[in-house]
């Protein structure tokens, strides 16, 4: 097994493809010569170098996003070059057998700047260099060893999808095309989706087979089994514990904040002993007099629902940014709540806060106007009385409700065993719908609810323990 590694792969990556059996060869890039690519095919033109390895009588090549499933030593009986067709009468490079010749290379050389490439890369040029591919024959392995001995070696042939089993045809009839216990190779064409990014297993039924090869693999290097690796691993635990220990830390600081520690031991020692809720604990808002009922301004509610959006899609963004790529899929869904529910709570819980504060200003300066400093006083005083230390129940429930939607949403297809990927979609999107619908009602009703308790809690000094508070 050889690997063709060029300078952007890490020294770490190399150690680990030789303790795992591979011959690392490095190679310099070829520019792609195209103006007019895709940014991710600058370098794809050194895959042509697999023609000019001439100390090898024959060359199967795979791309990185191809998996073996089931022998393939009889692809070495193949012609000098053989490909699989894919798009109607185009060849794909992923799978490739190749006869290197170094003549062969020199030619390709000079024609890389003269020969169109359909697709910007490698791929299209192969298929304007090897005209006629789509009536080269079929590559029948299973002839008789005499047979194939005895005929003239192909200039082409072409292979079946056995060899190379596209995962994006798969998931438009949700099965293979072919007899799926005689598959040799699966290969992952789904742009972005590939199976090594946690997330894909979630949507495509085919990343199954990658990731149980990829649990049963050895520990070639200190912490490598299983396909894990150790730098991530660290990482991992730290991202996992930390939103649970800012939660705690707020949480924690808030609570001091509204009393002293040794207040709240005595609170609870005297809630012990009187079996109830002390009548000094909190005050009904009926008696406190607050001045006139404020008016919500009337652009509360939608800027209040674009903040919304704008924080989920944040914390969305962010937590995939920190989460690493190649966790495994159940770790990286269960971090993907936790640091999405939690940034979300933080920016949404902070705009809320500050809508808080904007109805206690309001007040405050309503009571500027009031005639009777005395009674200001007075009611200043009774307003202190009110130590409320419990989350407001509204946003706690709206809270769960939204995370509750937001776990649902994606798990849909799993509940009803849909694997169809439009299927899945679609459940996805319907359950997005509801969710965004609850988002936008909650939303609203929580900045108008912190606006009006920030009115008639102005020139108090509760403290709420809660983000969404």
């Amino acid at each position: 097994m050889v690997v063709l590694v060029s300078d952007g792969v890490s020294q770490y990556a190399n150690d680990l493809l030789r303790a795992d059996g591979w011959i690392v060869e490095k190679i310099s890039l070829l520019s792609n010569p195209n103006q007019v690519r895709p940014t991710r095919f600058w370098g794809v033109y050194t895959k042509l170098k697999v023609f000019n390895m001439t100390k090898y009588k024959k060359v199967v090549y795979l791309d990185a996003d191809t998996i073996v499933v089931k022998s393939i030593e009889d692809l070495f009986k193949c012609g000098k070059f053989c490909a699989n067709l894919k798009h109607s009468e185009r060849l794909n490079s992923g799978v490739m057998v190749i006869e290197p010749s170094e003549e062969v290379f020199k030619d390709m050389m000079s024609k890389v700047t003269t020969l169109p490439s359909y697709t910007g890369g490698d791929q299209g040029f192969l298929n304007s260099y090897y005209v006629g591919f789509a009536n080269a024959r079929v590559y029948e392995p299973n002839q008789p060893s005499d047979v194939l001995n005895s005929r003239k070696v192909p200039e082409m042939e072409r292979l079946s999808t056995l060899y190379n089993a596209d995962v994006g045809l798969y998931m438009l009839a949700n099965k293979w095309m072919v007899d799926e216990k005689e598959l040799r190779v699966i290969h992952y064409t789904l742009g972005p989706l590939k199976p090594w990014d946690w997330w894909t297993s979630w949507l495509l039924k085919p990343v199954d087979v990658w990731q149980n090869v990829r649990v049963r693999l050895q520990e070639s290097l200190p912490g490598t089994g299983g396909g894990k690796n150790p730098r991530d691993e660290l990482l991992v635990k730290f991202l996992f514990l930390f939103p649970l220990l800012l939660i705690v830390f707020c949480y924690y600081r808030s609570f001091l904040k509204t009393r002293s520690l040794c207040d709240h031991v005595r609170q609870l020692y005297y809630k012990v002993r009187a079996r109830g809720v002390l009548p000094y604990s909190s005050v009904p808002s009926s008696t406190i007099v607050s001045p006139q009922q404020p008016k919500v301004p009337a652009f509360l509610g939608g800027i209040s629902v674009c903040v919304c959006f704008a924080a989920v899609l944040a914390s969305l963004g962010l937590s995939l940014v920190i989460i690493p790529r190649q966790v495994m899929p159940w770790t990286g869904l269960l971090l993907m709540y936790e640091w999405t529910f939690t940034l979300f709570f933080l920016l949404f819980g902070s705009y809320l806060h500050l809508i808080y504060q904007w109805g206690k200003a309001v007040a405050n300066r309503a009571r500027q106007f009031q005639a009777h400093p005395a009674s200001l006083d007075h009611e200043s005083g009774k307003g202190h009385q009110v130590q409320q230390s419990c989350c407001d129940i509204a946003a706690c429930y709206y809270g769960l409700g939204m995370a509750s939607l937001a776990i649902l949403a994606p798990a849909l297809p799993s509940i009803f065993g849909i694997t169809a990927l439009f299927l899945r979609l679609g459940l996805m999107v319907v359950g997005g719908l509801v969710l965004a619908s609850f988002m936008t009602y909650a939303s609203e009703h929580l900045s108008i609810r912190s606006f009006m308790s920030g009115f008639e809690e102005g020139g108090t000094q509760r403290r709420s323990i809660c983000f969404l508070c």
